[in-house]
């Protein structure tokens, strides 16, 4: 959970989360010993389990059903999950959070299968949710998700690329799962429309804000902050917010060639997250962010005031805020 157990929300839906812990533990239950520890392995990693709280804050704008919420926060998870995974074997990484990735473990063939299997599993558990709109909103998430990925790999190494074509891909990378999160979230507690909506709105601009935010920290943070190498993104060939900014800079464009051909030493790469730091890219991002979040405030400021609502305008003071 990271930051997020200092947070109130945490204490208020510890029970909860708990629960839905146990539950994806249950899920990626597997007859294959190797699937069911790389399951296991991914699991137990950690992340801040954003997506279960906004399923369950969510939730709070209907008469919800724990069992239901449950189902729908195990589903988002594990579909997060399993982007990781396949993330992981497009970029040949070999770390995440600190510790070995299932592709390093094991090899791309039981990484590639393991995310498969845990797609499956997300199908699976939110199966038993007796609303067609769901499991519309669950396909249409994962087609864009898997699209995202296409794209991601197009773009791989490719210079000229825009701010545009960047906003795009991390709203399928990011922004659309907590968008669908809050969405499924209201949707499977019986919410009023209205308030679906600016909830898939705010999940949207939130998720939007928390991945500039984590293009940001890949750059600004130290290795062991991040448990991998600073500056992974631009070292796997993915040009991210910062890094548009700069990257036709006469004096930053041999970085970047030396980190797409993977000659980059490690002076150069600290020479290089320097001048990124130095060039007004960062307060440049950071600048996106704080609109995009300004934007998710906006969407609920119109819902009724709750203990969900406040729980909310936390997590999107943490995405302001947060360091690593």
């Amino acid at each position: 959970m990271g930051k997020l157990q200092a947070l109130s929300l945490y204490a208020d839906f510890r029970k909860d989360l708990n629960y839905i812990e146990k539950e994806l533990e249950r899920s990626v239950d597997s007859a294959s010993p190797i699937i069911r520890q790389a399951s296991l392995q991914l699991l137990h990693a950690g992340g801040k389990r954003i997506r279960p709280i906004f399923v369950l804050l969510a939730s709070e704008f209907g008469p919800h059903s724990l069992e239901d919420i449950t189902k729908v926060a195990v589903s988002l998870e594990l579909v997060h999950m399993a982007s990781l995974v396949h993330d992981d074997v497009i970029d040949n990484s070999d770390m995440r959070r600190g510790l070995e990735t299932v592709k390093a473990k094991w090899d791309n063939r039981i990484a590639m299968y393991a995310g498969d299997y845990i797609f499956s599993r997300a199908l699976h558990s939110i199966g038993e949710i007796e609303l067609p709109a769901v499991h519309q909103l669950l396909a249409k998430t994962m087609l864009e998700i898997c699209e995202g990925e296409i794209i991601q790999i197009e773009h791989q190494r490719v210079a000229n690329q825009t701010i545009r074509d960047y906003l795009r891909r991390i709203k399928r990378k990011t922004a659309l799962l907590l968008s669908s999160s809050c969405e499924l979230g209201a949707l499977a507690s019986g919410a009023d429309a209205t308030n679906v909506r600016k909830l898939s709105r705010f999940g949207y601009f939130a998720g939007m804000s928390f991945q500039i935010t984590d293009d940001i920290l890949d750059i600004t943070s130290t290795d062991k902050e991040l448990g991998k190498p600073a500056g992974s993104d631009l070292l796997n060939g993915h040009l991210t917010l910062p890094i548009l900014y700069v990257k036709d800079d006469p004096e930053f464009l041999p970085y970047m060639e030396r980190a797409f051909a993977q000659t980059l030493t490690e002076t150069e790469r600290s020479a290089m997250l320097s001048y990124i730091c130095n060039s007004g890219a960062i307060e440049k991002a950071e600048a996106v962010s704080d609109l995009y979040l300004q934007k998710a405030l906006k969407e609920i400021s119109g819902l009724p005031d709750s203990k969900a609502k406040k729980a909310f305008r936390q997590i999107a003071a943490f995405i302001g805020q947060r360091k690593y």
